[in-house]
């Protein structure tokens, strides 16, 4: 997992290093100009920005690092005297110290045309909570129009560290030096957009900061034994398939199957039994008469406009159709359950308005998911995890556009159900299924993807 941290997060990480070694903020300081310095070209020219917090002390700790490089390097800040405090007007001592200025111009075009070299944005950094207005979005308006190559110090300025969002005007950089650690802005779209390339540049902390989310990386699964066989690798149970919707119960067998599953009985309403079983010869296909088969691993329900669940009391994933109005506390208070809404099933499940952006979804979902045992994957671009007996929420960065088509997600409930049915926790089982269900879209072009397409890609992922 990549932690994603607000700016409190990071503070409080930066406030320990300096109670814990007794070492002076500037500290920090010099070592994010230095490591941001070496992320730029050499000898280019240098327009430093410097807004009016310890974001500008940066830059113009960088604008004197370049000057004793030898580079050309001029520094701006906003209409105004500045009032540089703390590390801040150190660094702009420092500066003058050594002969430099800094020029105030009401408009910065005529400085931009005139300019051949990069610009660094050391405006506002981790205490950004607004949106820019006045002079401020006036300047990230030429710049961007500019066309020149940018480096943002900690992140671009008009980005909300500890948002995904874009909540206005906001630099558009070309390379971001992130100091100490990722922030939301910076794993997340539509603010990930705006950073270009990222770089972390190490500081000094005395601990790996935490935060309460984080990005997924690719789930390490156990290598399979040499005498391994399929009663080792679990058995699926679906419950899916109804009159005129039996290729969900198809696609979610055959997600089970492509996620590494033993064994998957199938059963259907018992007019569209023959249906399934033609379309899926590697799975049992039976009509449903009230009673789970013997040996089952995990229980899937919901698919194919089925919405009784029946009684059962092992691992359970509750998708689709069997996703209830009002039903999702019940659901998250049962230990060994996954959900899977997409937004507005997420909003019956729990009476709430439907989450329009990612941040009311993030909320939304620690509202819901925090502290339960239950585990809950909110589906859609930028999937969230959550719950499973833990405070924190895991983010997915897998997949694009492509895979917003019907049945994708009855082919990921099935995955869900076949790692979990192979012995992985439910949460975990989870990640690894929204994980590689993104990545097969990632590997195929789209738009126009079948979610056979994505089931025909899983092994190989699987093997990668």
């Amino acid at each position: 997992m990549i932690p994603l941290l607000t700016a409190d997060e990071m503070r409080a990480a930066e406030h320990r290093a300096i109670e814990a070694w007794g070492m002076a903020s500037l500290v920090l300081q010099e070592h994010a100009a230095l490591g941001a310095l070496a992320l730029l070209p050499p000898e280019v020219p240098l327009l430093v920005l410097a807004g009016p917090g310890n974001n500008g002390g940066d830059a113009l700790a960088l604008a004197r690092l370049a000057r004793l490089q030898g580079r050309t390097v001029a520094a701006l800040a906003l209409p105004g005297a500045p009032a540089w405090r703390g590390d801040a007007a150190q660094q702009a001592n420092l500066w003058k110290g050594l002969g430099g200025t800094v020029e105030t111009p009401a408009e910065l075009g005529p400085t931009l045309s005139a300019w051949r070299g990069w610009v660094v944005d050391g405006l506002f950094g981790l205490g950004t909570a607004r949106p820019l207005d006045g002079i401020a979005a006036q300047w990230v308006a030429a710049l961007h129009a500019s066309g020149l190559p940018v480096l943002a110090l900690d992140l671009p300025s008009g980005l909300n560290p500890s948002s995904a969002e874009v909540p206005g005007s906001a630099v558009q950089a070309t390379l971001t030096a992130c100091f100490g650690a990722l922030k939301v802005c910076h794993g997340l779209l539509p603010a990930r957009a705006h950073c270009g390339a990222i770089t972390v540049v190490p500081i000094p902390l005395d601990v790996a900061p935490e935060g309460g989310l984080a990005l997924l990386q690719r789930p390490v699964l156990e290598p399979r034994a040499w005498n391994a066989h399929k009663g080792t690798f679990g058995h699926v149970v679906i419950r899916a398939g109804s009159l005129g919707m039996s290729g969900a119960a198809v696609l979610a067998a055959l997600g089970a199957l492509r996620s590494g599953a033993g064994l998957v009985t199938v059963l259907t309403d018992p007019e569209v039994r023959s249906e399934v079983a033609a379309q899926v010869p590697e799975a049992m296909v039976q009509p449903w008469l009230g009673l789970l088969p013997t040996g089952a691993s995990v229980l899937l329900v919901g698919p194919g406009g089925i919405t009784d669940v029946p009684a059962w009391e092992g691992p359970l994933v509750v998708d689709a159709s069997a996703l209830l109005e009002g039903a999702g506390p019940g659901w998250m208070a049962r230990p060994d359950t996954a959900i899977t809404p997409h937004p507005g099933e997420f909003a019956r499940l729990f009476g709430l308005d439907r989450p329009m952006l990612l941040d009311d979804r993030l909320a939304q979902a620690r509202q819901v998911a925090a502290g339960q045992p239950g585990v809950l994957l909110l589906k859609g671009a930028q999937s969230l995890i959550g719950g499973g007996d833990r405070q924190d929420l895991w983010v997915n960065p897998t997949g694009h556009p492509g895979l917003a088509t019907g049945g994708s997600g009855d082919l990921l409930a099935g995955m869900v159900a076949g790692f979990r049915a192979q012995g992985l926790p439910m949460r975990e089982a989870v990640a690894a299924a929204a994980w590689f269900h993104g990545a097969a879209a990632d590997a195929l072009p789209g738009p126009g993807l079948l979610p056979r397409d994505l089931a025909a890609v899983l092994p190989g992922l699987l093997r990668g």
